[in-house]
């Protein structure tokens, strides 16, 4: 079922989130002792021949079980690092064998042109005698789990799954182009062959199937045939009392190569029909053919018109694991909510992901070990100068500028949406951590590139603005170990983006303790209905981001904040206070929430940090929250090879469409009792 992100929130402890990647959905059967292996659609299409290397995959896994099995999952193309790639390169694997009752030729495809592929399992439908549908999800996942733990294959995956947070997963599928995202219910059954609320697809890309009614005459050297031309069932075949007919939707004329012309043709050729099956006159540039309407095709698309058609469609590919009378129209809210939003840094964050990074950090490394000054070429073929590589920043882990260098160019592509159009403060640190630092609001002197503007918000002066690579490897050389933005943009200076609660531990108060008021405050952001951003501070404590709607003022920001950390404690006031002065504190968490001023400021999200274990502001899922984590874990060592496994946890942030302050207004307004 298609849902949008109105429908289903990316936080939801209840749900389970998994990857929709754009391939083939498989049924597996394997026999005891791994033998037989048959692969089907889930209508029923046998699909064994068609995918050998994921039978013998799954047949060598099977060769040690003493019982059959059978498996859901996904088959996917990959890409040569291995990556699920789209729908249309598995088309070389994909040979419709029925076509309306009668039997077509398939064409040959020598092994050499065909891509790699993957089994990737999400369920698993029976063991031995037992049949598992009717148990819960989690169940049925902790099982597949142990089963297909280290099958060693790489063709035979298991897939990912995010409990209770899928905020990084989504800002991976939008970043990796995946189809989208499944969110599922922690104790829903499986159903077999129905749609059910509790699995909901979130759609990212604007691609889906249409029903082929026709295709148009060729022009000029094109041979075979012009374009096709789709349709769509006005209501799923299951509420309708009788066939109906199709709903024009446009036509495509791209995404073809001459062998996918000819073998369309050699489909439709026998479905040839003297009528349209159209509810309206179709509007064509060539003489129109008309067909059954049986044959389905994957189409990619930029919009749908206000008039209902299809804008700047792309042919992917045919369908044979689709029923053409169950196709219908995939909009309503759905395309509408998984729009690609204009967020702040999106565009640096795509700029950036198509440099060649790997480059700038061979150069590091080679300044490294030359133990010499140099000039370092960015992607862009604009050149920076770089000193002091060697030197220790980091006394008691040995790690010296050049780490924070290259930590910082392999972070760049979550970091730099963080920061981007935000005016930075720097608190630089020349002789490392152990030694005095200093602040740095005016910008002077900048090489050409640098980002700088002139700020009258608090006082006229030049100012750097965060956002692109030069930037960043330029502060990072003045030794400003953080990147410390506004929580407004240049564009909008006087509106606050989100606000922020910063947990300051009191000396002899424990991080398990500063964990304890973050998850009082995810309480309370959830009575609220608002969504709340958690990350460590990179030094002792945590900060709770909550974003705002556009235009928010700082004032407002301010008392929202208040209002929370009120609430909360009051609710724990032996844990928790909001009391400014130090000795007032005693061994309690200070609530600060007078960061949110214009001007003012704290580490970013992945901004590496001036504490002893070169620590760094890492986004956390509140499912960590909730289970505990040390701070330590995340430093400029570990931190990368996290986001590679989990994605970027803080792109949520800038996608939310904020809190509703009028509703937060009333809540603080009611009297409570305070425990």
């Amino acid at each position: 079922m298609l849902a949008s992100l109105e429908d289903v929130e990316l936080d939801d402890p209840s749900l389970v989130y998994e990857p929709k990647y754009d391939g083939i959905r498989a049924i597996v059967e394997i026999g005891a002792g791994g033998n037989p292996v048959r692969l089907w659609s889930r209508l029923g299409n046998e699909k064994t021949a068609q995918f050998p290397e994921v039978v013998e995959a799954v047949r060598h896994w099977g060769r040690t079980r003493r019982e059959p099995v059978i498996l859901d999952g996904e088959i996917v193309a990959l890409n040569e690092k291995g990556e699920p790639v789209g729908f249309q390169n598995l088309q070389g694997r994909i040979h419709l064998k029925e076509v309306g009752g009668r039997r077509s030729r398939t064409s040959s495809t020598s092994s050499d042109s065909r891509p790699t592929v993957a089994l990737i399992a999400f369920d698993i439908l029976r063991e031995g005698h037992t049949d598992l549908r009717d148990r819960p999800l989690t169940e049925r996942r902790a099982l597949l789990d142990r089963i297909l733990k280290k099958t060693g294959s790489p063709i035979l995956r298991i897939s990912e799954q995010s409990v209770g947070d899928g905020h990084g997963m989504y800002a991976r599928a939008k970043a990796e182009g995946w189809e989208g995202l499944i969110a599922k219910r922690s104790a829903s059954r499986y159903l077999s062959g129905k749609r059910s609320s509790d699995w909901r697809k979130l759609k990212i890309q604007q691609e889906q199937e249409f029903v082929i009614g026709g295709w148009t005459e060729p022009r000029q050297s094109r041979t075979y045939f012009g374009a096709l031309l789709l349709g769509v069932h006005d209501s799923d075949a299951a509420e309708r009392t009788a066939a109906a007919a199709l709903t024009y939707v446009g036509h495509v004329g791209t995404g073809f190569d001459q062998r996918e012309l000819e073998k369309l043709m050699r489909l439709m050729k026998p479905l040839e029909i003297a009528t349209s099956p159209f509810t309206v006159k179709v509007p064509t540039n060539e003489r129109p053919h008309w067909v059954q309407p049986k044959l389905v095709a994957q189409v990619r698309f930029t919009e749908w018109t206000a008039d209902g058609i299809l804008r700047q469609p792309v042919y992917l590919g045919l369908r044979d694991d689709k029923k053409a009378e169950t196709v219908t129209r995939e909009m309503k809210k759905a395309s509408a909510s998984l729009k690609a939003r204009t967020t702040p840094g999106q565009g640096a964050e795509r700029t950036f992901r198509s440099a060649k990074t790997s480059d700038v950090l061979d150069q590091l490394r080679a300044l490294e070990s030359s133990r010499k000054d140099g000039l370092l070429e960015l992607p862009d073929g604009d050149k920076l100068h770089v000193t002091n590589l060697h030197k220790v920043f980091w006394p008691k882990h040995k790690l010296t500028k050049g780490d924070l260098f290259r930590y910082y160019v392999e972070m760049a592509p979550v970091l730099l949406p963080v920061i981007a159009d935000r005016p930075l403060v720097m608190k630089r640190f020349p002789n490392g951590v152990a030694a005095a630092p200093f602040y740095q609001h005016r910008a002077e002197k900048l090489p050409e590139g640098v980002r700088v503007e002139t700020i009258k918000a608090v006082e006229q002066r030049p100012q750097i603005i965060g956002g692109d690579l030069k930037t960043l490897i330029y502060t990072t050389q003045l030794a400003a170990i953080s990147q410390d933005p506004w929580f407004s943009r240049v564009q909008s200076l006087a509106s606050t983006d989100f606000i922020a609660l910063d947990l300051d531990p009191s000396t002899g108060a424990r991080f398990e303790r500063v964990l304890d008021v973050a998850r009082w405050i995810h309480d309370e952001l959830q009575t609220l209905g608002v969504p709340g951003f958690a990350k460590t501070s990179g030094a002792d404590g945590l900060h709770v981001y909550i974003p705002m709607p556009p235009g928010t003022s700082y004032e407002a920001g301010v008392i929202f904040a208040q209002i929370v950390a009120t609430v909360v404690t009051q609710k724990h006031p032996k844990e928790a206070t909001i009391e400014r002065a130090v000795r007032a504190r005693g061994n309690r968490v200070y609530v600060d929430c007078l960061q949110n001023a214009l001007g003012k400021t704290l580490a970013s999200a992945y901004s590496a940090r001036a504490s002893e274990y070169a620590g760094v502001s890492t986004p956390l899922s509140w499912k960590e929250i909730h289970d505990g984590v040390r701070r330590e874990d995340f430093t400029t060592q570990t931190v990368p090879a996290r986001i590679k496994k989990i994605g970027d946890l803080w792109a949520g942030l800038r996608s939310s469409k904020g809190a509703d302050l009028s509703r937060v207004l009333r809540y603080g307004t009611k009297p409570r009792h305070v425990t």
